[in-house]
Parts: C-alpha cells; sequence; structure tokens
C-alpha cells in the first residue's frame, strides 16, 4: 500500500561560492536546507486518514481565502482571478478542540525550518510556504492558549528591532485568527541574514494552533498576497544581495531532501530545468496552461496551476477534478461535502501534468491516500475537488511537488521543472 509523505525542515550548513571582500556586501552565497521525512496521511491499517486529510484542507482554505482579502486590499478588487470568493466556507468540526498529542495531531503536514530575529537572535521553527507571503512569530506578550506551546519572541531583548505602526491581523473562515503588532529586525536563515525585515510578533493566537509545531509562518510568494504589503524574506535576502541568484529550489524525497535557496542543486536532478512564465501579478507562483493526463489520455487541459509548497496535498474546481477520475478505472465521487474522490487500487492510476513541454508523471505513493476502508479494493485519491482560489485555477502542493525537482525564479519571473536524479 502506497503511503502518502509530508515534510519537516531542518537548517543544515551555507554552501557555495565564497563570500565578498570585507568591504562589499556579502554576495554569491547559496544555502541548503535539509528536508526529512516525517509521517504520512494513511493510518496503520492501510485506510486513508480523513481526519489529518481534511484539517490540511482546512489550513489550504483558510490561507489562501485571507490571500485573496489581501489581494483586493493591496490591488483593489480587479485584481482577483474570475470566480475567486471571500465568503466563509464551511469549517470542519472538531479540529478546534481537539485533544490528540502534538506530535500526532498536525501529522507533518508542513515544511519547517529554523529561523533566526533579532540580535541577538531568538530561534523559531518556521512553516516556508511558497503559496503566502508573510512572516510571523508568536510574541512573548500573548497570552493565548495556543501561545504556551511555542517560542516566543521578546521585542526588548533584542538591539536591532524597530516597531511599526501597523497592526497585522489574519481572521480565518472559522473565525480563528492570528493578531499582533508589527516590526522591522535582523532575520537570519541558514548563516543568511538580512536586515530591517517586517514581521509580526503576534499577541493574539487562536487555540487550533496549539497542536501545530511550528512557531509561525515565513511567505516566500509575492508581496501582493501580503497582508503587511511589504516583501518577504527572499526578497529582501535579493535586494541586500546576500544570495547567488534570484531563484530558490525544492528536492523532496525519502532522504536527503532539501530546500536550496540562492539557485538550484543540480545534483538532485537530471537534464535541463523546464521553465514556465508565470503571471504573478495575483501574488502567487501562477503557472498558466497545463494540462491533466491519465496514461496518454488529456483528461483537463488549459487550466491555471499555483505552485504551493504550504498546501499538503493538490485541489481543482470539482467538475474539472470529476472529468480526470472518469479517466481513471473505478473514478468517482467517495465524499461530495469535501472533494473526496475514489478510483480501483490496482492497477496505479499514471497521472501526470503538462504545461506545453514534458509529462511530469506522479508517483502512485503520492497520490494515493490509502484505501477507502479496510480491505477494499477502492483508494482515495491526492487530487480534492474544491474551488479554493478561483475558476479554472488548480493548487498543486507538495503531494505533486515530491515528483519533480522545483525551480522558482524571480527574475525569470518563472517556475522550473526537472526530472530528479
Amino acid at each position: 500500500m502506497s503511503n502518502k509523505s509530508s515534510l519537516l525542515f531542518l537548517v543544515a550548513l551555507a554552501i557555495g561560492a565564497t563570500a565578498s571582500p570585507a568591504a562589499a556586501p556579502v554576495v554569491g552565497r547559496e544555502i541548503t536546507v535539509a528536508l526529512r521525512n516525517r509521517a504520512n496521511l494513511t493510518t496503520s491499517d492501510g485506510v486513508f486518514d480523513k481526519d489529518k486529510i481534511l484539517r490540511a484542507t482546512d489550513k489550504t482554505v483558510n490561507k489562501h481565502r485571507q490571500n485573496l482579502l489581501n489581494l483586493k486590499n493591496n490591488k483593489g478588487a480587479d485584481a482577483l482571478p474570475e470566480g475567486a470568493s471571500l465568503d466563509p466556507r464551511q469549517y470542519t468540526p472538531g479540529w478546534k478542540r481537539r485533544t490528540e498529542p502534538l506530535t500526532d495531531e498536525e501529522g507533518g503536514l508542513e515544511w519547517t525550518g529554523t529561523v533566526s530575529v533579532g540580535t541577538p537572535g531568538q530561534q523559531f521553527l518556521i512553516t516556508f510556504d511558497t503559496g503566502s507571503a508573510d512572516f510571523w512569530v508568536p510574541s512573548s506578550t500573548c497570552k493565548s492558549y495556543a501561545c504556551g506551546f511555542k517560542s516566543t519572541f521578546k521585542v526588548s531583548s533584542s538591539a536591532t528591532v524597530v516597531k511599526k505602526s501597523e497592526t497585522f491581523w489574519i481572521e480565518y473562515a472559522d473565525e480563528t485568527e492570528v493578531s499582533g503588532p508589527t516590526y522591522t529586525d535582523d532575520v537570519t536563515i541558514a548563516g543568511i541574514q538580512v536586515t530591517k525585515q517586517w514581521f509580526s510578533a503576534v499577541t493574539s493566537m487562536s487555540d487550533n494552533y496549539a497542536t501545530n509545531p511550528a512557531d509561525g509562518i515565513l511567505g516566500l510568494a509575492f508581496p501582493a498576497v501580503s497582508e503587511l504589503n511589504q516583501s518577504p524574506w527572499f526578497t529582501t535576502a535579493h535586494t541586500e544581495k546576500k544570495l547567488k541568484n534570484n531563484q530558490f529550489g525544492f528536492f523532496l524525497s525519502t532522504s536527503d531532501s532539501e530546500l536550496y535557496l540562492g539557485g538550484t542543486d543540480a545534483t538532485k536532478y537530471i537534464g535541463g530545468l523546464e521553465f514556465h512564465s508565470i503571471d504573478p501579478s495575483y501574488g502567487y507562483w501562477f503557472v498558466p496552461g497545463a494540462s491533466a493526463k491519465v496514461g496518454s489520455t488529456t483528461a483537463v487541459s488549459g487550466f491555471a496551476t499555483i505552485i504551493d509548497s504550504g498546501t499538503t496535498l493538490m485541489y481543482g474546481p470539482p467538475a474539472q477534478v470529476a472529468k480526470l477520475y472518469a479517466k481513471i478505472p473505478g473514478g468517482a465521487v467517495f465524499d461530495s461535502t469535501y472533494g473526496l474522490f475514489e478510483y480501483t487500487c490496482d492497477p496505479e492510476p499514471v497521472i501526470s501534468f503538462n504545461w506545453g513541454g514534458k509529462n511530469w508523471v506522479m508517483s502512485s505513493a503520492y497520490f494515493n491516500l490509502g484505501l477507502t476502508a479496510k480491505g477494499s479494493t477502492k483508494c482515495v485519491g491526492a487530487l480534492i475537488g474544491q474551488n479554493i482560489v478561483g475558476n479554472n485555477i488548480w493548487l498543486l502542493g507538495d503531494a505533486f511537488m515530491q515528483n519533480v525537482y522545483t525551480a522558482f525564479d524571480f527574475d525569470k519571473e518563472a517556475v522550473g521543472f526537472a526530472a530528479l536524479a
């Protein structure tokens, strides 16, 4: 039975070219952030873990609804994708007050790594997310229940912090929130320090965050979807000439996985990167012109995709997703409320995505979430039918990204894919 893996970041050594002379800015550095396999979305008896899947979906819905609100506030209503909905969404009952232990509750549904904030540095475990653009950590003055489970930022302990007048506030569709004052300060990842980075030290955090292993979030998308409407950390690092290239790459595997900042790691892929231009006006890594295939048959074409490391699974408009499952033996709706689909487990389907070049095939290890029930011959797929961002837009999270090497290039305004080495 195939399992769906998720990942946890650990910071490794900085590598690459040597620094510039002492009088000049640090230029040309590249950083590797190592990853390890942490958990999956299949229970021990081979059945899909519906609770974890629905909680992962809740996070995705909440995050992107807030992103769309930010996009509207920053660029106006005309900037929203066609079909974008800002209405409150149904929240999965039971998550907010769950009592499972921390290590079991979150189940490795995020990618996290160590980030240092302030002078001297205060350490936080942070989710790295290509699907958002803000940076926040909990404040030491936070009295919320969830903050008691987190590392917190003590403003008075940093010699370089500057308080700003803006207030950071995100309220999700389920009425949970994080909010607090904003600051600028030094922020360091794997030895690369940027200065005057905008962030929030939140003083209010809803209870559901208590079960999340990360302290906060660091976004790697564009300012258009930022609540603060400021440059994300990677953009600041490039502006300050701290990185060799205005590019980062993900290699996700069962071992030796990594996030590479300042370029790509050519030892992790074979052949060249196949780049596709994005439309950055939405604030996302938004790649149009996609098609989805089952075997050699094109099931859906002409849709746009958002490549999102902060999304565990994959999502598309229900009618389009249904067309893909209709091409898979046994493909049918399993749970219409949450957009889950089933299919015949054996033989495993060959699912691929194409942007006008190669077919990027998904391994069954990442598409197959597990049996619909113990002893069943049907499995649940990692592509879920929900219209989260807008009409004709699909979200491709780590269920897809683990099948390819993925490069994100700000200068080219493009996303690149390569075959894994």
